[in-house]
């Protein structure tokens, strides 16, 4: 699937929202397709002198925002429609686990720097391994983010809370019973009375389902929840963060701005090519042959497209292009610095 370096807010700098909808008539296909084009283009010109794949992976790797997924400082993320950095680490929510997904790989053979990295966005099958702040772990169940299990390497947040079949005994406070096939915890001692069953007695309360989209889990030994048919208890906060502007989030666009803008006006007009190719308008057609002129000079480093130059095997910038500069006529005759 292709991975889009610009968004549709992109083209609102250079055009109004009614005549973008009236280029894709709604369907986002069409951005795809003509963004394509456009990276085509900037990617033949600029890949022999610069960086500018990576440059373009920066746009096309910021991800949506998904309460599952925990963010470091300094990724960023698309929230609420503008991309923002990450300035706090921003906390996803915690299932609780009945089993154990890793385990830490003893194998001395295994060498952690070239073990692939852990990614929450990636998806894990049983001896599948990877490499989790400098240990190598080993999968022993499949989990990951097509499963919607993320489970990352020993990181879990909930402890298991001790359960007995219920009986006509005298409990504790906060004990947890099973009664036919539902959990209940003692919740008051007022009027208790051991021979009442737990699903007729004022004093049990029944124990929900834990919820991935409730978000008000206290950190409490008897804030109980059933998951899997086991009861469990938070032992850390396993809610997730609250994305906000200042606190944890601050606005900050990571891509090239000379590759947006030009990515933009050719994508544009490839967008009035998909609908009228023989009635493209003078605006797009002089903004498409401005940014081919930009990538052509760029190309041969007439200017300073402010990427990144490739460097060669000395870690020094690549100089073939120093031939071309110098020579001005292919005829050595006519080259002034011969003479």
């Amino acid at each position: 699937m292709y991975r889009r370096f610009l968004n549709n807010s992109d083209y609102l700098g250079i055009i109004t929202q009614d005549a973008l909808m009236q280029l894709t008539r709604g369907n986002d296909e069409r951005f795809i397709q003509a963004e394509e084009a456009a990276e085509m283009s900037v990617v033949e010109y600029l890949s022999e002198n610069y960086e500018v794949k990576q440059e373009l992976s920066k746009g096309k790797y910021i991800a949506e925002y998904d309460r599952r997924i925990t963010y470091p400082v300094g990724v960023h993320i698309y929230f609420e429609g503008q991309i923002y950095e990450v300035i706090r680490s921003i906390s996803g929510y915690r299932k609780p686990m009945t089993t154990v997904y890793w385990e830490e790989c003893v194998n001395a053979d295994i060498d952690a720097e070239h073990a692939t990295g852990y990614s929450q966005f990636n998806t894990y099958y049983p001896g599948d391994m990877t490499n989790y702040n400098g240990v190598v772990y080993i999968c022993l169940v499949e989990n990951g983010y097509k499963f919607d299990d993320i489970r990352i390497p020993m990181v879990s947040g909930w402890q298991e809370a001790f359960t007995t079949p219920w009986q006509p005994i005298v409990y504790s406070l906060w004990a947890v019973v099973e009664y036919e096939s539902a959990f209940y915890t003692l919740m008051t001692l007022d009027g208790f009375d051991n021979n009442i069953d737990p699903f007729t007695s004022d004093c049990w309360g029944a124990i929900a389902d834990y919820d991935p989209a409730y978000n008000d889990y206290e950190l409490s030994e008897h804030e109980y929840v059933v998951y899997d048919e086991r009861v469990f208890y938070p032992e850390t906060d396993v809610n997730a963060d609250i994305p906000q502007l200042g606190c944890n989030l601050a606005l900050h666009d990571p891509r090239n701005y000379n590759l947006k803008k030009h990515m933009v006006r050719l994508a544009l007009y490839e967008l009035t090519k998909l609908i009228a190719p023989n009635n493209v308008s003078v605006v797009r057609m002089r903004d498409y042959e401005d940014s081919m002129k930009w990538l052509n000079d760029a190309a041969k480093l007439r200017l300073n497209p402010q990427i990144p130059r490739k460097l060669d095997e000395t870690k020094k910038t690549v100089t073939d292009w120093q031939i071309a500069t110098f020579q001005t006529e292919y005829d050595p005759y006519k080259n002034p610095w011969l003479t």
